[in-house]
């Protein structure tokens, strides 16, 4: 079976740095890494209170479905601590999402966040 090449959407705004990191690190465990964007700070969106995010995105390889690999994701932000009871656009210690499968973008926000769009073109190209 081949790879699948997956870019995946990195966020964090608790202890971010750090936290980043070890979202790589474990990702490392379960898929194997190509390339990593670098990394842009930016405001939250919809609740400001709140410290500012970092993010990025990495491309990937995996034998994973899509499904499998976003039940990995979701272990991987359950293993980092993430509290799923706090408001969608609250503070986080790690928020993975999978935004381009095998070439096609697959997740509406890289249509609306330049950042994002700015982290996948870093790594794959413009589309």
């Amino acid at each position: 079976m081949s790879d699948n090449k997956v870019v995946i959407g990195l966020g964090s705004n608790l202890d971010a740095v750090v936290n980043m990191g070890r979202a790589l690190y474990l990702l490392g465990l379960r898929v194997t890494v190509r390339t990593v964007s670098s990394f842009e700070s930016t405001p939250p969106i919809g609740i400001t209170d709140q410290p500012d995010f970092l993010n990025g995105a990495v491309l990937i390889e995996t034998s994973m479905t899509r499904e499998q690999l976003a039940s990995e994701l979701k272990l991987v932000e359950d293993e980092m601590g993430r509290d799923r009871s706090l408001p969608k656009y609250g503070p986080r210690v790690i928020d993975l999402d999978i935004i381009v499968w095998n070439g096609e973008v697959v997740d509406d926000d890289f249509y609306e966040r330049d950042f994002l769009r700015r982290s996948v073109e870093e790594i794959i190209g413009s589309f």
